[in-house]
């Protein structure tokens, strides 16, 4: 299993009237916890899709348990529980300074070749940097 945690503040633009960060602000935080995650796994994006593969999310799904406020500070856990093949799937868990549980979500992201629109298997390159994570 793979985990990364990055952490955000968050800004007033990003919250609604009633002071909450706004729920729809959330895909964002996870996508820049999920491009962090990738990068310490040793690949970014940038890289991913240079070498010809995009990442499109199939699914995406939350739960919300409590709000975030302008200026709080967040901390976003990212986790991959099993070495994707066509799929990848990423686990979070944000959380506030006091360590309570906000939300937690899931996506899913399908590996597909670029040139051809078609799904793929992950490439090999990818593959093997959850080696040290995972009994592959």
């Amino acid at each position: 299993m793979f985990t990364k945690e990055i952490e955000l503040r968050i800004r007033y633009a990003e919250t609604d009237r009633m002071g909450y960060a706004y729920y729809g602000n959330y895909a964002t935080y996870f996508e820049v916890a999920r491009v962090e995650a990738m990068r310490a796994l040793g690949m970014s994006y940038k890289d991913i899709e240079d070498s010809g593969v995009i990442l499109p999310v199939k699914e995406f799904s939350v739960r919300y348990k409590k709000p975030a406020f302008y200026d709080d500070n967040i901390t976003i856990k990212v986790t991959i529980k099993e070495v994707p093949k066509f799929r990848f799937g990423f686990h979070y868990e944000t959380r506030n300074d006091k360590r309570e549980v906000l939300n937690t979500a899931f996506t899913e992201l399908v590996f597909v070749n670029k040139q051809t629109g078609r799904p793929m298997v992950i490439p090999e390159n990818l593959r093997l940097l959850f080696k040290p994570y995972f009994n592959t």
